[in-house]
C-alpha cells in the first residue's frame, strides 16, 4: 500500500448549521492520521474550551441534549449511530431529525440548541469525542429531551430498554418528549 491522502470535506444537513465532516486522513501500511481539529477548516466554529471523552458500551444510549455552545463531536474508537434533533424555535429546521453512522474520520458540527445524542453500535464499546465552545457547568441553559420518544420516529439500530441502566440513564428516559412539546404526535 502506498501513501493515500483523503482531503477534508464539509456538507450541510437538512437542520440548519449542522455539518458533517470527514476529516483530512492519511494513511499507509503503518495506519492512518487523522486530523481531529483544525481551527482555519471550521470558519468561525470559535475557541475550544472542553473536550470530554465518553466511553460507552454496546448499545448504550446518550442523549438527546442541546447545550447553549457549539459541538464539535465524533467517534475515536468503535462506531455510533448519532441522532441531532434542531429544537431551536426560531430555526428555519426546526423539529428536523437527522441521524448517520459515525465512524473515526466523521465528525458533526452541532450549533447550540441542536439536541445531540447517540447510541454505540460497536460490539468493543466506543468512544465519542465531544468538544466544546463553551466550558460545561450546572444548569447551562439548554434543553434535553427523551431518546425514546416514539412520535420523533428514531429508529435505534439496538433495541433499547427503558429499565436497563447500562443502555440508557433513568434522566434520558424521564426526560419530555419533544413531539409532546410541538404537538407533532
Amino acid at each position: 500500500m502506498s501513501m493515500q491522502i483523503t482531503d477534508m470535506q464539509s456538507s450541510q444537513t437538512s437542520i440548519e448549521g449542522l455539518q458533517i465532516i470527514t476529516l483530512k486522513q492519511v494513511s499507509d501500511e503503518r495506519g492512518t492520521v487523522r486530523e481531529f481539529f483544525r481551527a482555519s477548516a471550521l470558519g468561525d466554529f470559535g475557541a475550544l474550551r472542553q473536550i470530554n471523552v465518553t466511553q460507552s458500551g454496546y448499545g448504550a444510549v446518550r442523549g438527546l441534549h442541546g447545550e447553549s455552545t457549539t459541538k464539535l463531536v465524533g467517534c475515536v474508537a468503535g462506531a455510533a449511530f448519532g441522532a441531532y434533533l434542531d429544537a431551536r424555535p426560531d430555526s428555519a429546521s426546526y423539529g428536523k431529525l437527522v441521524t448517520l453512522e459515525l465512524t473515526a474520520g466523521t465528525q458533526v458540527l452541532v450549533p447550540p440548541g441542536v439536541c445531540n445524542g447517540f447510541q454505540s453500535v460497536s460490539r468493543e464499546g466506543s468512544q465519542y469525542l465531544y468538544c466544546f465552545t463553551d466550558e460545561w457547568y450546572p444548569g447551562m441553559p439548554g434543553t434535553a429531551f427523551s431518546p425514546l420518544d416514539e412520535g420523533l420516529g428514531l429508529d435505534w439500530p439496538i433495541p433499547v430498554q427503558a429499565g436497563d441502566p447500562a443502555q440508557i440513564s433513568a434522566k434520558d428516559v424521564a426526560a419530555a418528549k419533544f413531539s409532546e412539546q410541538t404537538g407533532s404526535e
